[in-house]
């Protein structure tokens, strides 16, 4: 047979089919930090029939794909671990339509999320899942892996505004899944089964999501704790009254000081910890709703309650929020990052234990995330050589300990990383041998030979 990459680059040209190892450096790596894994060749996508050429042309000569958006995930699952080629959507970036009154949107997978949001705003419309790396990911790696948010604690994560998916399978079939209405129960869920899979079942090639008016209003405030622990409760007391704010986010300690030197907003010198509670809603009920959220910090031992005045105030503590992770990974030599789940109850618990376990393996832990639902971005820290074996065994032990802390307080190993290269080995942990078994068998199901986005999820 003819060489299928020779085949590709007659159809689609040789700018669209990268193949020189300089160029490939860029597909190599994706933002988990977990090494280098360059593909054969990368081939850049513009049409969903584009899709189903390479899918066709690589099940017909066994090449492994690895589908791709833009690289922001942090557990490996863009990277090309078998070779071969990795498949880009970074290119289908088109908003295909905004329907008001439908209340949908029908996009590519390469358009960014903050995009988006921008484009459906200025409709008077609202889509909720904003991931901190809004500004950078696609919508197709969203969906890939069930993508969250600091707004998830209200509005849910990407899967709960999934409405219907156009997929293309190894092999180059396509097909269309889901829906356009708000509701409906006809046959399987698909929709719901694909979001989420890692790019392991098919190749998204267009998403239809739901949207929602716009809120009226919004009010933030942060409330300076003296300790992690203390935040933990408070975040717990807001959510035990009833009150249901868009978002509750926690920063420690060590997250506070690592982002001082960048952050617009300026945190108290005296901060042990920070609560940043966002409720949004009618204009007229946002006031009294922040200053009650506010009381019962204040009732937890907030030190200072900060409501934000205008939207001016607002943007300076997201700012000082969204930079937590690159702050952190510019300070120190090595930091990975994880992304775990404990009922809302169990947070001071969990973050007590995390101190414990830096202290016990002699790491720098600095946690802060999504409070309100639980999902905490835990991360290990250090300035040693991580190729060292020493330092190594130290923080994959700590690692464990996070993780048995986290299933054996009733959570999940990942809120919305995903598991990709970085947990596969810890699934069994996590999951009877009897529910990896049936997960695999719908892997073969979609995909009999193994080739799309080989090697992640599950251990061989």
């Amino acid at each position: 047979m003819p060489d299928a990459y020779d085949l590709l680059t007659r159809e689609l040209g040789a700018a669209r089919v990268l193949r020189d190892e300089a160029t490939l450096e860029a597909y190599a790596r994706d933002e988990s930090g977990l090494g280098r894994y360059p593909p054969d060749a990368a081939v850049l996508c513009e049409t969903a029939e584009e899709v189903a050429l390479v899918l066709r042309l690589c099940a017909a000569h066994r090449i492994p794909v690895t589908p791709r958006g833009a690289g922001s995930g942090m557990t490996g699952g863009a990277l090309a671990v078998r070779g071969g080629i990795v498949l880009s959507t970074e290119r289908m970036r088109r908003i295909v339509t905004v329907d008001p009154d439908d209340r949908i949107a029908v996009i590519q997978p390469g358009v960014i999320n903050g995009d988006l949001q921008a484009a459906v705003e200025a409709q008077g419309l609202f889509y909720a899942p904003d991931p901190a790396s809004l500004a950078m990911c696609s919508m197709g790696g969203n969906v890939a892996e069930n993508a969250g948010g600091p707004r998830a604690f209200k509005y849910g994560v990407t899967r709960d505004w999934t409405l219907g998916l156009d997929v293309t399978l190894m092999g180059g079939e396509a097909l269309r899944i889901g829906r356009r209405t708000p509701k409906g129960v006809t046959g399987y869920d698909l929709t719901a089964l694909f979001v989420g899979s890692e790019g392991t079942f098919g190749v998204t090639t267009e998403i239809t999501v739901r949207l929602v008016g716009k809120p009226e209003a919004v009010g933030t405030l942060i409330a300076v704790m003296p300790d992690a622990p203390s935040a933990g409760r408070a975040v717990s007391a807001v959510i035990r009254k009833g009150y249901r704010p868009r978002a509750i986010e926690l920063l420690d300690r060590a997250s506070i000081d690592h982002v001082r030197h960048k952050a617009t907003y300026k945190l108290p010198d005296d901060a042990g910890a920070v609560v940043l509670v966002e409720l949004d809603g009618e204009a007229e009920a946002m006031e009294g709703g922040v200053l009650r959220c506010g009381a019962v910090c204040e009732d937890e031992g907030a030190r200072e309650v900060i409501v934000a005045r205008d939207d001016a105030d607002r943007a300076r503590l997201w700012q000082t929020r969204r930079i937590c992770s690159p702050c952190l990974r510019e300070a120190h030599r090595f930091k990975l990052s994880e992304d775990i789940v404990v009922p809302p109850g169990k947070i001071a618990e969990m973050l007590r234990r995390v101190d414990a376990t830096g202290a016990r393996h002699d790491l720098l832990m600095a946690t802060f995330g999504h409070a309100g639902d639980g999902n905490l971005h835990v991360n290990f820290l250090t300035d040693e050589d991580p190729a060292d074996p020493v330092v190594r065994a130290r923080i994959d032990a700590a690692l464990a300990d996070v993780f048995r802390d986290t299933l054996d307080l009733g959570g999940t190993l990942s809120g919305e990383h995903g598991i990709g290269i970085a947990k596969a080995r810890y699934m069994a942990w996590e999951q009877s041998g009897e529910v990896i078994a049936w997960q695999k068998k719908l892997k073969r199901l979609w995909d009999p030979e193994d080739l799309l986005n080989p090697g992640k999820i599950f251990t061989a």
